[in-house]
């Protein structure tokens, strides 16, 4: 490689990891509890606990649930139930004071499917976990954070793509993963920043990218709204306003007709984002490892209970849904949370040893300077 290329990569390199690495330390640190969030919600006491009750005892028709959560937080709308898989008898709900109020203003609680019983949910409502995650996923600042980070994790992808192009060639002089102990602190600590940037190079990839998926979620929900979802309620266009919608009992026996073979996820009522004015959407799974996390819309109309529409899936919402669980290290038990663990603590360490090389190359070009001057 000729050495003005290098310098045009190594410029690249630097600039672009200089300043993504500040906002990926902070994704770093507050993502590393968020891989272990269901273990840290039980021990924080920030996970809902439900009664011990027998096996067999029934559960309650959703409508009945419906009219629970009313009664817990009497002056809201339900926006969304949902199923809680760590928990068979317990049924997310989320309530605001207005059916498309925006998610951060809403509040989340669990209904004891059994007894209509509200369990409330510390973690879904500024607990510890919530911190954390808002931190990592909008920095407390809305849209704009989100497209701030976004913008971060594509910088972080120019900047693997740079390291590994400056790699390449820096390695034919040297054996693969050689650390050279005899020269001095700041060639120690760049053969390791190389050695573990190449170790995570895959792995850091992989979650930049789906970081930035992640991170343009309102975006992309938005377009799904836009053209999907619009699409299928036009018949609904000039249609008078919902009065009052029919009892939503029945929704998921509906639905499942509807979509044979799948299970339900999580119910989005009239009037928010994930619905129309006049639909209850019911968003269906599979039930392989891969398909739980794509969705089916089944829309169904609030006053008639009828299946107007099922939803085909968009690639873009489709990358959204496997995007978040991949990020996290969801998908493969304990195995895969120590290793997406392991991989994010070395990861702090490459950009901590990134910025330690460049304030070291940074005063030693000022000290030559000095010394010339």
């Amino acid at each position: 490689m000729q050495a003005t290329t290098i310098r045009r990569w190594s410029f690249v390199h630097t600039w672009t990891s200089l300043i993504c690495t500040l906002f990926l330390l902070m994704l770093a640190i507050t993502g590393l509890p968020l891989i272990f969030h269901h273990e840290l919600e039980h021990l924080l006491g920030e996970a809902p606990e439900l009664r011990e009750m027998p096996a067999e005892t029934p559960h309650l028709d959703l409508q009945q649930l419906v009219s629970a959560a009313e009664r817990h937080r009497p002056d809201e709308v339900v926006q969304y139930l949902g199923w809680e898989e760590d928990e068979p008898s317990g049924v997310v709900a989320i309530m605001a004071a207005t059916a498309g109020t925006e998610p951060n203003s809403s509040h989340t609680f669990m209904l004891d499917a059994r007894t209509g019983e509200a369990v409330e949910m510390p973690a879904a409502n500024g607990g510890l976990m919530m911190f954390f995650l808002r931190m990592h996923v909008d920095m407390f600042a809305g849209l704009p954070g989100k497209l701030l980070l976004a913008f971060m994790g594509i910088l972080f992808v120019v900047a693997i793509v740079s390291g590994v192009v400056l790699y390449s060639p820096f390695m034919r002089r040297l054996e693969f993963a050689k650390v050279r102990h005899e020269r001095s602190s700041r060639t120690r600590w760049l053969d390791l920043h190389n050695l573990i940037g190449v170790v995570t190079l895959s792995w850091a990839l992989m979650v930049g990218i789906t970081g930035v998926i992640s991170a343009c979620a309102d975006l992309l929900i938005e377009a799904w709204r836009t053209e999907s979802l619009a699409a299928l309620v036009e018949p609904y266009r000039n249609a008078p306003p919902l009065v009052d919608a029919a009892p939503a009992s029945n929704l998921v026996q509906i639905a499942t007709n509807a979509t044979p073979g799948m299970q339900p996820d999580f119910i989005a009522f009239p009037g928010t984002r994930f619905s129309s004015e006049h639909h209850y959407s019911i968003f269906m799974k599979g039930s392989s490892h891969l398909t739980s996390h794509l969705w089916t819309p089944v829309l169904v109309d609030a006053s008639t209970l009828e299946v107007t529409a099922i939803g085909g899936r968009p690639w873009y919402m489709d990358a959204l849904s496997l995007s978040s669980p991949l990020h996290f290290g969801d998908y493969g038990g304990r195995p895969m949370q120590i290793l997406w663990a392991a991989l994010d603590v070395l990861t702090i360490v490459v950009l901590g040893s990134g910025l330690y090389l460049w304030w070291v190359r940074r005063r030693g070009a000022t000290s030559a300077r000095e010394v010339t001057a």
